[in-house]
């Protein structure tokens, strides 16, 4: 893309939300943190904007912030994204939507059952908004070190390629590698990683677990 995209990112108060902020506006995207409460998504964009050193990301209410964004991205809490994805069902029409949920939980996470959170988004969405899964691996607090480069790569999901790239051009924008790895329904897997992860952290006494893709 030559002309980078505006990048909404919907419930992007937390960890990652802040974190994939952070490092898009700092490589020169035009970024909008969502929030159900606009007040909020203020309050968090300008703790941004001072480690930035420039006034670089804008705050809105969800709504808002999708119907301005050309890509959307939801980060959302697992528990939280059935209600989501159906409230802001019309502002995402005809738009790309990059659903970063891993539906596990806490404190003993396991792989979720099918569908994939992607999927149900999908279908309650409809064909004209193209939903793509991709972030779900990605330790969220690592994002914030803008100082460290990342070593995790991203895993992406969506039923056309094309879509794919788009994100997987982002993905790259955020300073990560991306891999395309087939349809919405793959993506039910790459959440399942996500529990995985999660014990490699707890019982190897590691912080950041991610995944890494050798032998290219």
């Amino acid at each position: 893309m030559t002309n980078k995209p505006t990048i909404a990112i919907l419930g992007g108060t937390g960890h990652e939300g802040t974190g994939l902020a952070l490092r898009w506006a700092s490589n020169g995207y035009q970024v909008i943190i969502g929030s159900r409460k606009e007040e909020k998504a203020l309050q968090v964009t300008r703790e941004m904007n001072e480690i930035l050193g420039k006034d670089l990301i804008r705050g809105m209410d969800n709504s808002s912030a999708a119907r301005e964004a050309d890509i959307n991205v939801l980060t959302v809490v697992a528990t939280a994204h059935e209600a989501a994805v159906t409230g802001l069902k019309d502002d995402l029409q005809g738009k790309i939507l990059v659903d970063a949920t891993a539906r596990i939980k806490f404190p003993n996470p396991k792989p979720p059952d099918p569908p994939s959170a992607a999927r149900m988004a999908q279908e309650i969405l409809g064909d004209d908004v193209r939903v793509v899964a991709a972030f779900q691996n990605i330790p969220a607090s690592a994002l914030k070190d803008l100082g460290k480069e990342l070593e995790s790569d991203v895993l992406v999901c969506a039923d056309q390629q094309d879509d794919a790239a788009q994100v997987m051009e982002l993905i790259r924008g955020a300073g990560m590698n991306a891999y395309y790895v087939g349809n919405l329904d793959i993506a039910i897997t790459i959440e399942g990683l996500t529990a995985v992860l999660v014990y490699l952290n707890k019982y190897n006494d590691i912080k950041h677990a991610s995944i890494k893709i050798v032998g290219t």
